[in-house]
């Protein structure tokens, strides 16, 4: 079993489900926070899904889990959850640079 190629498929899942009720089921506000946080989550998804190919295992989980924080604060507040939600976002947004890095790291070295 290979959980994080589980996780990274399910995070691609997550994202496309969260743009489509952000295209047909949503208003306002929630609608950009949907999109913004679908299209990060994805790009961040096949990103994993690269690095486990590359056997870059280490920026693979930075991937998902920035992917998840910063896209899953944004889609709590879509669904209505307190705004102060959106300090945590960033964090998410320094795994995922964090995983970047750390993956250009890796192609310098080898």
């Amino acid at each position: 079993m290979n959980l994080l190629l589980a996780l990274a498929a399910l995070s691609g899942a997550v994202a496309v489900a969260a743009g489509a009720f952000g295209a047909h089921g949503a208003t306002g506000q929630a609608v950009e926070w949907l999109k913004t946080g679908g299209q990060y989550q994805l790009i961040h998804a096949v990103a994993a899904l690269v690095a486990l190919r590359l056997e870059a295992r280490g920026p693979a989980w930075l991937f998902v889990a920035g992917g998840a924080l910063f896209a899953g604060t944004l889609y709590l507040m879509a669904l209505g959850l307190p705004r102060w939600l959106g300090a945590i976002t960033p964090i998410g947004g320094a795994l995922l640079i964090a995983g970047w890095l750390w993956l250009a790291w890796t192609g310098l070295r080898t």
